[in-house]
């Protein structure tokens, strides 16, 4: 590891802790040529699965993307961002533990659905609309009966 303040090669770990649940290790390093300390952090890399679109483009996925359609969704919903920080979490784990290289869009636009879902229901039917294309009131009324149906587990 390049020390920050002076480019030297050598540092040397005087600390290591797990943080973010045990998803990374933060390391506080001391140079040993100017003495400084500095922390990194190291997370695994994993590969997300690209995105194969309705017109059959393939796209690298998107946090960024995913980020900003749960938060429009969510836009002045009393939702804290630590939930929607597990929501994606969720998302991407579950994407990643498909084992698929590529996935299809839809099925992106389910998992985001079923985690809009149990955070809030005003901003999972917001989702559904633009995602299912509701041309009329009509489907937003369908859609809320679906939600409120006694035993409704989907």
């Amino acid at each position: 590891m390049h020390c920050p303040f002076c480019s030297a090669e050598d540092t040397k770990v005087i600390d290591s802790r797990l943080v973010a649940g045990g998803g990374q290790v933060r390391r506080r390093r001391e140079c040993l040529s100017c003495r400084e300390r500095f922390t990194t952090y190291e997370s695994a890399e994993l590969v997300m699965p690209k995105i194969v679109k309705h017109d059959g483009t393939r796209q690298p996925f998107d946090e960024e993307k995913l980020i900003a359609g749960i938060s429009k969704a969510l836009e002045k919903r009393p939702v804290s961002t630590e939930e929607i920080e597990q929501s994606i979490n969720r998302i991407k784990h579950r994407l990643r533990a498909t084992g698929e290289r590529e996935l299809k869009s839809r099925i992106l636009g389910e998992e985001v659905m079923t985690e809009l879902q149990k955070l809030d229901e005003v901003a999972y039917v917001r989702f559904a609309s633009v995602y299912r294309s509701f041309q009329d009131i009509n489907e937003f009324k369908e859609e809320i009966d679906r939600l409120t149906r006694p035993g409704q587990d989907d």
